[in-house]
């Protein structure tokens, strides 16, 4: 039974690996997605401003930049800039070895590319004599992308070509028999484990690139976009939710609905696990507005926002995409509104702070992380750590490096402002964080660790929550006090002769 369990446990987190990695490689070339998806709306034949110049760039931008943009990114993050330069190469050749936008083939040559120089290094790097090292590198890079490169126009873009195409062919199956709706049976729940990225992402946005490409629209960029059900559900916990979950229940509606923050509303789900009938309620409806109406958007809405999902909506398109948004908010109110008023626990204050813990942990679990060896690493006073430091730039650090982490980064920047410090405040994903002297990270509890790999040097500081730490007063006395003890020290001990960079360097020592 134990290793039953074991291998089911094994089984969720390969999954949940994977589909983190497949994200990873889109989720930072979004906003190519939605320039495309801008241009196609705009200027092709069917668009708002029909311009036949324009529109010239929409297929070799399908066909070439976003393929590439992906291979580039997933060779960088296996392997850096190298890895980076050879994913490119390779998925040039399957780009080329192909009749078909080659989103797949980037997402499996772009890492692999990455990997093997990698591997040429790891091997090679320490047997360079001194002054070659130039050479080789350039060299390596080179001749291990002109292979991979071939092989993939040969062997690589003719299997995915078919691949692409019996996908394509299922994916029109399901929506010409009218079961589209019943994704959102698994779609729905999977949201609520974290997998909401790599549904979207992995999955939902190549596939609807290739039917956007064909058709002009794809409804598939509707499947895990739609900010109707999660609204419903907040909006009931408004009207008839109790205590903390009920104050805060507003709030997130606009964070979720507007800020297109999904995550925010997953506790609130798991606080009563009946209410996942109400977001699976929605899902359905609101996808089974959209099939009838014939809903799509041009490109994938990121983040779901019902501002970026009208953005994306083609020509003529905006009210059966408001319609299914609208379909999905009634749905999911109305069977969640029956299961609050049939609750008679007294209080849920207690329960909402549990399950939003739970929330952070199953996060934690979704991107590969320890939460065992996590509770480690945050101890109750790392945010002393920051008065013992020299801080020159925080950043929020998160899986994606969009969603919260921006937000949490914007509230302490307004912060830092305010207390009249000029500190650059800025948000990256965990994978792009660089070590460096004066870094202050500032990350999730789950997401500490990983942090920590990549930035052994710097200062870490670990939340609960993005958007509203009690610890985030507490580090900006601790900034000030940091910069009133350096300035104390430089006024104490003036230099009559030496560069004031070195006195500075010495109050930095002292202190």
């Amino acid at each position: 039974m134990e290793q039953t369990e074991s291998g089911k446990k094994g089984s969720k987190a390969f999954i949940q690996r994977v589909g983190s990695y497949l994200s990873g490689m889109v989720m930072p070339n979004i906003g190519a997605f939605i320039a495309w998806g801008i241009i196609t709306a705009l200027f092709i034949p069917d668009g708002y401003w029909p311009n036949a110049d324009l529109a010239s760039m929409v297929d070799p931008m399908l066909k070439f930049l976003l393929p590439l943009l992906i291979g580039y990114t997933g060779g960088s993050m296996v392997y850096g800039q190298r890895g980076a330069v050879v994913g490119a190469i390779a998925t040039f050749g399957v780009i080329i070895g192909s009749e078909v936008p080659m989103f797949i083939g980037a997402m499996a040559l772009g890492p692999f590319g990455g990997y093997c120089i990698k591997k040429f290094d790891d091997f090679f790097g320490d047997k360079i004599k001194a002054g070659f090292e130039m050479l080789v590198n350039n060299f390596s890079s080179g001749i291990i992308g002109f292979i991979l490169a071939i092989g993939a126009y040969y062997g690589v873009g003719p299997f995915v070509t078919v691949l692409t195409g019996a996908m394509a062919s299922g994916v029109a199956w399901i929506v010409n028999a009218g079961l589209l709706p019943l994704a959102n049976i698994f779609i729905e729940p999977a949201k609520i484990l974290f997998l909401n990225n790599a549904i979207n992402h992995g999955i939902l946005t190549p596939l609807g690139i290739e039917q956007a490409a064909e058709t002009g629209k794809s409804i598939l960029f509707l499947l895990e976009a739609n900010p109707g059900p999660g609204l419903g559900l907040l909006l009931a916990y408004t009207f008839f939710g109790k205590g903390a979950a009920k104050s805060s229940a507003p709030g997130a509606a606009l964070i979720q609905f507007v800020g297109g923050i999904h995550e925010i509303y997953f506790p609130y789900v798991l606080m009563k696990p009946l209410l996942f009938l109400a977001v699976i309620a929605g899902g359905v409806a609101g996808t089974f507005t959209n099939t009838i109406m014939g809903s799509g958007l041009v490109a994938a809405a990121s983040p779901g926002s019902i501002i970026a999902v009208l953005a994306m909506a083609p020509k003529g398109g905006y009210l059966s995409v408001i319609l299914g948004v609208i379909a999905g908010a009634v749905v999911s109110f109305l069977v969640a509104m029956i299961i609050l008023k049939a609750d008679k626990s007294h209080s849920e204050s207690d329960d909402f702070e549990a399950k939003r813990q739970e929330a952070q942990a199953m996060k934690a679990e979704s991107k590969g992380a320890n939460t065992t060896a996590t509770s480690t690493v945050a101890s109750p006073d790392d945010v002393a750590k920051v008065k013992q430091a020299t801080i020159s730039k925080i950043i929020f650090a998160c899986d994606a490096g969009m969603g919260s982490s921006a937000m949490g980064a914007s509230i302490l920047r307004k912060k830092v402002k305010d207390a009249g410090m000029d500190i650059s405040v800025t948000n990256s994903s965990i994978n792009n964080l660089k070590d460096e002297e004066g870094l202050l990270v500032i990350t999730q509890e789950e997401l500490t660790a990983r942090a920590k790999q990549k930035t052994p040097h710097a200062t870490q500081v670990s939340v609960e929550n993005f958007l509203n730490s009690p610890k985030y007063e507490e580090i900006i006395e601790n900034l000030k006090n940091n910069q009133s003890t350096v300035d104390e020290t430089v006024t104490a001990r003036p230099m009559d002769t030496g560069d004031a960079g070195e006195a500075l360097d010495l109050a930095r020592r002292s202190s």
